[in-house]
């Protein structure tokens, strides 16, 4: 049985169609691809537990955050909305402000709420002591400063706490209402590799 030779350029029309089809449709190979874990030196996921106090200090000759920006209606309002601050507070192992430094918690905070005294807080505690020495955590959430208790996310870090993810459980040690000079203790769980 012969082919009919329009039968054969049928196909091969048919076939290098759906070729070229497939290779436009295609993803960029240079965009994105799968790597092991392995190639970036992870190894088997642990849970930390870290437990440090946080000094905020807004007084005296050597503030640790400061207002940036205030909002016309911010001290007008009991909640201070629209008031944003800037922060490079010890981290210390112990809640007086004299113990051991084991880094800095630096990034920034503002009042978000308009009828509560409710932050929003984007912090990096940067870790400058032992195993985390170089590392860093990265913080983003709600924080409702006079609760007892309050959980902020962990949605990162670098170094040792890189891919990490976990929670911060947060209470006011000290709390100085005529400064706004606070001391908070934080419980962080995280998961890295």
């Amino acid at each position: 049985m012969a082919i009919s030779k329009t039968l054969i350029m049928s196909i091969l029309y048919i076939t290098l169609t759906l070729v070229l089809s497939s290779l436009a449709a295609a993803e960029d190979p240079d965009f994105y691809r799968y790597i092991s874990p392995k190639s970036l030196g992870l190894k088997k996921k642990q849970l930390a537990h870290l437990h440090f106090y946080f000094h905020d200090i807004n007084s005296g000759p050597k503030p640790t955050a400061v207002n940036i920006a205030r909002a016309p209606t911010s001290n007008a309002n009991t909640s201070f909305f629209g008031l944003l601050s800037m922060a490079d507070d010890p981290l210390t192992v112990g809640p007086e402000l004299g113990s051991k430094q084991i880094g800095k918690g630096q990034g920034l905070y503002g009042f978000a709420d308009q009828n509560e005294l409710g932050l929003v807080m984007l912090i990096n505690m940067v870790f400058t002591e032992g195993k985390f020495n170089g590392s860093t955590l990265s913080l983003l959430g709600r924080n409702m400063i006079l609760a007892a208790e309050r959980e902020l996310p962990i949605v990162g870090g670098s170094g040792v706490f890189r891919f990490a993810r976990g929670y911060a459980h947060l209470r006011t040690n000290t709390l100085d209402t005529k400064t706004g000079n606070a001391v908070v203790e934080y419980n962080i769980y995280v998961f890295h590799y």
